[in-house]
C-alpha cells in the first residue's frame, strides 16, 4: 500500500513515552502512517493545519489545555475523527464519556500498569482497529443544544400501560452518543431494557450514571439477578457478559465473566443469543453504530425466533460495521435512522390491543 493511500494519523499526548509507544504500534500497521506527534494541543493545532491528518489520537488528561477543551474547539471549528486515550480512573472515565458526547469516535484505555513493559497483543490490535475504523467514521459533533429532560419524581409509579416484553440494545463505536439520544426520548413506561455497549471496566458505571441523568428511565449498571421491568434499563458491566434469563413470570439478567466473544466482553451476541432463546417474540432487538460484526449473528437469531429487530441506517451511524453486517445476514426487520429509534421503541411498547400499526405489526414502516 502506498503512503499516500495510508491513513494519516497524528498522535497528541504530553507523555513522550506514550507518543513513542503509539507511534510504534500504529506504524507497524500497513494501513496507517503516523505523520506526526504533538506534546500539547497548541502544537497539535499547527500540525493539523500543515499535515492534514485523517485521524487524531488524543490524550484525555494533559497540562495546559486539556484534551476535552481542545476536542470541543476542534469539533466546532474543524471536525476530525478522534480516538481518545484515557486512564482507568473515575476521572478518566467521566472525561472520556464527555469526549464521546462531544463527537470523539471511540477511545482506548491505557493499561493500568503503565506502558513501560509494553502493551498486550490484544490492546495493540484494539488501538490499530479503532484508528482504522475512525478513519472511515462519520463524525457527529455534539448538538448545539444539549438534550434537557425533566426527571419524573421517584415517588411516581410506572404506568402499566406497556406490553409484556423486553428490549435489548447493542452498540460499539459511536454508541454512547446514539444510546443517550434514544434514552432521553423514551417514556418511563417503556419495557425493561438491557444494553451492551463495548466498554472496559470502570467506564460502564459512569456511562450508566450519565444515562440515568439524561433519562426518565432508571438506568444502572447490571448485577446478576436484576429484574428487567418497565422503567428500568440495565447496562452490562465492562469486563463481563450479560445474558437474559427467565425469572418467574418475567425476565432478569445474568452477569458472568466467561471468554471474550468476537474479542469483546461484554459481547452483543451473548445478549442477543440469550434473548432469542428465552424471549423470542416478546423481545425487540436493536443494533446500533459500531465497528466489527458483534451482534449481527445474534440479531439474526432473534429475528428467527420471532422478535422484531431494527438496525441503525448507514447515514446516522458513526461506524456502520455492526448494523451493516446484521443487515447483510438478513437479521433486521427494519433499517431506521437514529432519530426515529425512540419512536419505533415507543410504538412497539404499546400493548397489543392499543398498538395499532406498531412496527411489530407492520414491518413496512
Amino acid at each position: 500500500m502506498q503512503d499516500k493511500q495510508k491513513i494519516k494519523a497524528l498522535i497528541i499526548d504530553d507523555s513522550a513515552l506514550m507518543r513513542q509507544v503509539l507511534t510504534a504500534v500504529l506504524q507497524q500497521d500497513p494501513e496507517i502512517n503516523v505523520v506526526g506527534t504533538a506534546a500539547n494541543p497548541l502544537i497539535a493545532r499547527e500540525k493539523i493545519k500543515s499535515l492534514k491528518p485523517d485521524v487524531l489520537t488524543l490524550d484525555v488528561e494533559m497540562p495546559g489545555m486539556d484534551g476535552i477543551t481542545f476536542l470541543e474547539k476542534l469539533m466546532r471549528l474543524h471536525p476530525l475523527p478522534v480516538v481518545m486515550v484515557s486512564s482507568h480512573t473515575e476521572r478518566g472515565a467521566a472525561a472520556t464519556l464527555r469526549a464521546l458526547d462531544l463527537g470523539a469516535v471511540d477511545f482506548v484505555a491505557k493499561p493500568q500498569g503503565g506502558v513501560r513493559e509494553g502493551l498486550s497483543n490484544e490492546l495493540v490490535e484494539e488501538i490499530r482497529a479503532k484508528v482504522r475504523a475512525a478513519a472511515g467514521a462519520h463524525v457527529r459533533p455534539a448538538p448545539a443544544t444539549p438534550v434537557v429532560k425533566i426527571r419524573v419524581p421517584l415517588i411516581q409509579t410506572v404506568s402499566s400501560n406497556c406490553r409484556d416484553g423486553i428490549i435489548v440494545i447493542g452498540a460499539s463505536a459511536g454508541g454512547t452518543q446514539a444510546i443517550s439520544e434514544i434514552m432521553a426520548k423514551l417514556p418511563r413506561s417503556t419495557p425493561g431494557i438491557a444494553i451492551v455497549q463495548h466498554m472496559p471496566p470502570r467506564f460502564t458505571a459512569s456511562f450508566a450514571e450519565r444515562l440515568h441523568q439524561l433519562s426518565h428511565i432508571e438506568v444502572r449498571e447490571a448485577k446478576s439477578g436484576d429484574r428487567l421491568k418497565p422503567g428500568v434499563a440495565l447496562v452490562a458491566p465492562g469486563g463481563f457478559h450479560m445474558e437474559i434469563m427467565r425469572a418467574g413470570g418475567g425476565y432478569a439478567v445474568r452477569v458472568f465473566e466467561g471468554e471474550p466473544v468476537n474479542r469483546h466482553r461484554p459481547s452483543v451476541d451473548v445478549l442477543f443469543d440469550s434473548t432469542a432463546r428465552v424471549a423470542g417474540p416478546e423481545a425487540l432487538g436493536i443494533i446500533l453504530t459500531g465497528m466489527g460484526s458483534d451482534g449481527a449473528r445474534g440479531l439474526h437469531a432473534m429475528k428467527m425466533s420471532g422478535a422484531y429487530t431494527i438496525a441503525q441506517d448507514e447515514k446516522s451511524c458513526v461506524v456502520f460495521g455492526m448494523p451493516e453486517q446484521a443487515i447483510r445476514l438478513g437479521g433486521a426487520c427494519q433499517v431506521a435512522p437514529l432519530e426515529r429509534m425512540a419512536d419505533y421503541i415507543t410504538a412497539w411498547s404499546q400493548p397489543e390491543e392499543t398498538a395499532g400499526a406498531s412496527p411489530h405489526r407492520d414491518k413496512s414502516l
